[in-house]
C-alpha cells in the first residue's frame, strides 16, 4: 500500500489526523529533514490476533506474524540439540539473572 511521506513537525502538528489515516490502512512515512526515519504502519490484526497481542505489538515488544506458516513448516523435522547443551544454555541464564 503506497504511503504519505510527512516531517517531524508536520506529523506533531497534525498527529491525530495522521493516526486516523493508519486507522484507514494507511501508511507514513516520518521524515527528519528529508530524511527518512520511521514508518508508521497499522497493525495487522487478524481473526487469530488477539487483543493482549495486538497490545504487545503496539508496546514494540513483539511483531505480528507476516504470513501464515505453510503446512511444509509444520512437517518439517525439528531441530536437534544437544541435551549438555540445552543445560549449559539454562545454567548460564540463571547465572546472569
Amino acid at each position: 500500500m503506497a504511503g504519505r511521506s510527512v516531517s517531524i513537525r508536520d506529523l506533531k502538528d497534525n498527529l491525530s489526523a495522521y493516526l486516523a489515516k493508519v486507522r484507514r490502512g494507511e501508511e507514513v512515512l516520518v521524515r527528519d529533514r528529508n530524511v527518512p526515519i520511521a514508518k508508521i504502519v497499522p497493525l495487522r490484526t487478524g481473526g487469530d490476533v488477539d487483543a493482549e497481542l495486538a497490545a504487545l505489538a503496539a508496546e514494540g515488544k513483539v511483531r505480528l506474524p507476516e504470513m501464515a506458516l505453510t503446512r511444509a513448516f509444520w512437517k518439517s523435522a525439528a531441530p536437534r540439540v544437544d541435551e549438555s547443551k540445552v543445560l549449559e544454555a539454562i545454567r548460564a541464564e540463571r547465572e546472569e539473572s
